[in-house]
Parts: C-alpha cells; structure tokens; sequence
C-alpha cells in the first residue's frame, strides 16, 4: 500500500474524536453510552461481530481496555515501519475486532490457527497483516506472516515453466507456485511442529524476476496469517469463459483463463489446510489499476523506476486475462462455506464495511 493520510485509512465516524479522548481515562459520564450506541448503530459491526443490547456493555469495556493498552505501542510501530500515524478510529472499528475474532477462533482449535486473507492489489492485506501481528503480540500470541509469493518456484523452474508455455511470462498466476512447498509449511505449522523453516522470496533477483532466497526459521506461532491476491480462490466452470468479461475477448485469451483454471485445481489441497479466510475486495474491482498507477507513481516520485500508464494497464490485465474478479472472487463475497467475513475496501483505501457472507 502507498502511504497514505491515516484518515484515508476509513471514514471517521462521529465517535473518532471520543477515542482520542478516551485513551486517559476516566471518560466522560456521556461518552461511553456514545461507543455503545455507535457500535449499535453500525449494522455491519452488529452483524459481523455478533455485537447486541446484552453484549455491548463488555464489548465497550473490552476494546476501551485494550485500545488504551495497545494504542501507545502501535502508535509507534506505524509511525516507524509505515511511516504514517495509527489511525484509532481504525483501530477500535476493524482491526481490535478482527484481533479478538482471531484470539477466540484459535482458543477453540487448541492449536495454531491458520487464517488465510484474499486481497487483490491496493487492499492493503499486507498492512492488515502487520497489524493484526503487532496487536496480536499484545495478546500474548505468537503470529507467522506467510505470502503465496513466498511460495514461488525458484527462478530457474519458472524459466523453464516459461519455456514450456510463454503464456506465463509473469509470475504470480496459479501454476508458477510450489505447492508442495506450501503444504509442506503449512501442515508443520498447523501441527505445532518447531523449527519451520518459512520459504521466503526476494522479487529484487534476477532483474525484478525474483528468486527463492533463504528460509527464516520459526520457532513456533499461534496464529498463521497466510495472504495472497488468489488465496482461497477455487476453480469455476469452464463454460463462464465463453461469455467472460472484458479483458478476455479473444479465443486465446479465453484458453488461457481455461489453463489457468485448471492448474488452480492443484491449489485446493493448499487452500484445505485454511482454517478461516478473510476477503478485502474493492467495491468495484477496477480500483486496483488506479491503485497501481498511484503506486508506480509514488515510487518514481521517490526517485525509483517505475512502470508508464501503458506498462501498467497490460500489467493489470494480464492478471484479468488469468482469474478475472468478476469471475473468481466476486462469488466467494456470498460463499458463507468458505470464507468468513469479508472486508469492502473504497476508492481510497478505505475498510467501508466488514460482513459475514
């Protein structure tokens, strides 16, 4: 994500400047029948955190609690790692929730939870990642941060990958992953077994192709936070090809989404070890090419290189063209099998809503 005005984090509600004043206690005799009543009064906090008039009491004192505790910590672990302020509204509407969500569905397993987070470009999953592992850590909770690009073959069986079939000149799309690799990882972790060694990938090597680099080892985690903009993400019937949406137009196009479709089939064993996964989706998916320019943008402005208008726009549907979202993760928004809660991400960035399917 490119940084960013904390407020274009999400949307102030009226209650935003009661939580800055409610980090020193004690609040006002007002102040926290107005949290309660504007936790009521938000329909998707209600309903996505199984929020009601016999709960809200405990669930204000709780997030009051914490907020004052984690606040000051996280404060400086986004000024120093994300270079902008802890957005507290944020904080006490999404992420707090989200944490004690994952603190409650991992007690119930008796072992490490294994979360897995679909987000496509510019919805922030790796921010949520690095965040929820920071307060997590104020639970006591020991967190592991896992990409599916960690999980990349190396660079010489994606040449050769390349070779075979031209159509994968850029990694990313299912079929340029060792997945046996990511079963392999994700069944150590999920059995509790320690050292792990965590596959780790620099996009740096070869001339921005990237290449496996050494694995971090892991001495254990509570919580696995798997992210990836396909994670969980299942094949669909060929047939919805035939009349896909724009950029797949031509023949070829459409036998690729096929390819793509099939070799996402190797990919479900992976998806099978998730315990819970969380989707944050733009509302309207053709956000993430604006999001990309303004990334590319950001980096040039910094005295990087970065890719033109035209460069991008191919880039983009290049990743269309393989798992279009209109096709592969607009359905997964109604899909209460298997995924938990889904996160609706605006044109600035913002959380605009969280619910369960």
């Amino acid at each position: 994500m490119p940084d960013l005005n904390p407020d274009d984090l999400l949307a102030l509600p009226p209650s935003a400047d009661l939580l800055l004043s409610a980090l020193e206690p004690p609040l006002s005799m007002l102040g926290r029948p107005r949290l309660a009543a504007d936790l009521l009064a938000s329909a998707w906090q209600v309903a996505a955190f199984q929020i009601t008039e016999a709960t809200i009491d405990a669930v204000v004192d709780q997030r009051l609690e914490q907020m004052r505790r984690i606040y000051p910590d996280l404060q400086q672990f986004c000024q120093r790692q994300l270079g902008w302020n802890c957005p507290i509204s944020t904080l006490w509407h999404l992420w707090l929730p989200l944490a004690n969500q994952l603190v409650s569905w991992q007690k119930a397993l008796h072992r490490p939870l294994l979360q897995g987070i679909l987000g496509g470009q510019g919805t922030g999953k790796t921010t949520l990642t690095l965040i929820l592992a920071e307060i997590l850590r104020h639970f006591d909770l020991r967190t592991c941060r896992l990409s599916i690009d960690d999980l990349y073959k190396t660079y010489a069986d994606r040449q050769q990958l390349q070779q075979v079939d031209p159509r994968f000149r850029w990694r990313g799309p299912p079929g340029t992953h060792d997945v046996e690799l990511g079963l392999e990882t994700l069944n150590q972790l999920r059995q509790g077994k320690h050292p792990v060694a965590i596959p780790r990938f620099d996009k740096s090597l070869h001339g921005g192709a990237g290449d496996r680099t050494e694995p971090e080892w892991l001495t254990g985690a509570d919580v696995v936070l798997f992210e990836g903009w396909f994670v969980g993400v299942r094949p669909v019937d060929p047939q919805v090809f035939a009349t896909a949406p724009a950029p797949i137009q031509t023949d070829a196009d459409r036998e690729f989404a096929r390819e793509v479709n099939r070799r996402l089939q190797d990919y479900l064993p992976l998806w099978d070890q998730l315990d819970r996964l969380l989707v944050l989706y733009p509302s309207d998916y053709r956000f993430s090419q604006q999001w990309r320019r303004q990334a590319e943008q950001h980096m040039i402005a910094s005295g990087k290189s970065g890719m033109s208008d035209a460069e991008i726009a191919e880039f983009v549907e290049y990743f269309w063209r393989a798992l279009h979202p209109a096709l592969f993760i607009q359905p997964l928004l109604t899909d209460a099998q298997h995924v938990d809660l889904v996160v609706e991400i605006d044109a600035n960035h913002r959380p605009a809503k969280i619910y369960c399917p």
